[in-house]
């Protein structure tokens, strides 16, 4: 019904800025395109001949109406150009007649168009679709149900996965639904993963706060024990004019060790000064530095340069200075022969920079410690040849300041430290 009147009223729409004569000869094409009837019936006549003509019309057309009747009233509003829709039941013929009558120029355009009485299948269709909506309702509770269980299930497995690694039980959701939720799953696997690194991190930093703590204390306790002693000494007349001496070194061992203590703290905290500076030049100068001390400990430092390098880096000139001067005199206690090698290259944008020296032992533990604060080589602890056991954790922390790759290798007896910095205008400054 809806459909027909939609198609009547753009049919009419499209008569009503035609005019008569391009209506009368255009009528038979119209029924064509629009597949309706239209019949023409002069407006000048009394109600009962328009009637007549008009279902005369209709009847040649091969349209037969058992209940066709046009009012007075209709005609009215048709005199005053008014279009008149109208619907005309057909009983015996279980039929509507859909009409749609429109006055152009005193001739009356009939435009109908049959619509057949649905009823008894509309309520058979209408029995039918509720049995199909019971069914789809059963369907989609079930299908719901199902859906909500896949869903809720791995939402209750991700649940108790993330309570877990709040308790810091970090564990992994074995979810593999295909969809978000299985993303999701990976993601908060990824967390724990990263959670429980950052965690062990953290306890590796506690762990080493609480070693340095401790190796701190141990340091510091013993020379100001021995002060204590020869303090008592001095108290009870036992000096021979030496205690005075062992006091002045034991304060002048423990200025060097709080020194150096503030100075580790200071460089991983302060702001650091890039400029770009003659790597090679600073080498030699500091070369030039250690050359007493070279002589005194029948060391030798040999600088080899593979390869005629652009020596301008990017760094604070000062702390790499604290660097090699720390590497420097590692390798003078340390070294077991004479040869201490300094190497410098060139590789990828960098400057290569190493220091070799023989050692006269070398343990497996000294691998997970060579970076950690106070460990020193020599279990004996003898500062006369080991130092304080810092320079090398000042070294790490300066290095790192600077993004720098480092590290050291050992091969056979040779230990080999080194660390690279950028070089100016290599593209990777």
């Amino acid at each position: 019904m809806y459909q027909k009147k939609l198609n009547l009223a753009q049919l009419s729409k499209y008569m009503e800025h035609e005019s008569l004569f391009f209506l009368e000869n255009k009528d038979l094409e119209l029924e064509q395109e629009y597949h309706v009837t239209i019949v023409k019936v002069k407006l000048g006549i009394s109600v009962n001949e328009f009637n007549t003509a008009a279902l005369e019309a209709l009847n040649k057309k091969g349209i037969v109406l058992s209940k066709f009747w046009i009012t007075e009233e209709t005609i009215e509003k048709l005199h005053h150009n008014n279009t008149v829709r109208k619907l005309f039941n057909q009983t015996k013929l279980n039929t509507s007649y859909l009409v749609t009558l429109m006055n152009k120029e005193g001739t009356v355009f009939i435009i109908g168009d049959a619509v057949a009485h649905t009823d008894q299948l509309l309520s058979a269709v209408n029995r039918f679709n509720l049995y199909i909506a019971a069914g789809a309702l059963l369907l989609t509770i079930g299908l719901s149900w199902l859906i909500s269980r896949q869903i809720v299930k791995p939402l209750t497995s991700l649940q108790h996965t993330a309570e877990d690694i709040a308790k810091l039980k970090f564990r992994q959701a074995d979810i593999h639904t295909g969809d978000e939720i299985q993303k999701l799953a990976e993601s908060i696997n990824i967390m724990s993963d990263k959670l429980e690194q950052a965690q062990e991190d953290l306890e590796k930093k506690n762990q080493n706060l609480r070693t340095f703590i401790s190796d701190a204390s141990h340091e510091l306790k013993s020379p100001i024990a021995l002060i204590k002693v020869y303090l008592s000494g001095i108290k009870d007349g036992m000096d021979d004019g030496t205690f005075l001496d062992v006091i002045d070194r034991q304060n002048e061992s423990m200025s060097i060790m709080v020194g150096k203590l503030l100075s580790l703290a200071k460089l991983q905290s302060e702001t650091y000064h890039v400029e770009t500076f003659d790597f090679v030049d600073l080498i030699r100068s500091k070369m030039g530095e250690y050359g007493r001390g070279l002589d005194q400990t029948y060391k030798k430092l040999h600088l080899v340069m593979l390869e005629d390098v652009n020596a301008d880096v990017l760094g604070d000139r000062d702390k790499i200075a604290i660097v090699l001067d720390n590497f420097i005199t590692n390798a003078m206690k340390y070294s077991a022969t004479a040869e201490i090698n300094i190497t410098i290259s060139q590789r990828k944008g960098c400057i290569h920079f190493t220091i070799a020296n023989q050692v006269y032992e070398w343990k497996i533990e000294h691998t997970e410690h060579i970076w950690q604060p106070f460990y020193v080589f020599e279990n004996s602890r003898n500062k006369q040849l080991t130092g304080t056991g810092l320079g090398l954790s000042i070294v790490q922390a300066i290095l790192e300041k600077h993004d720098s790759s480092y590290g050291y290798e050992v091969d056979h007896s040779w230990i080999t430290f080194y660390f690279e910095l950028p070089l100016v205008n290599s593209g990777k400054a």
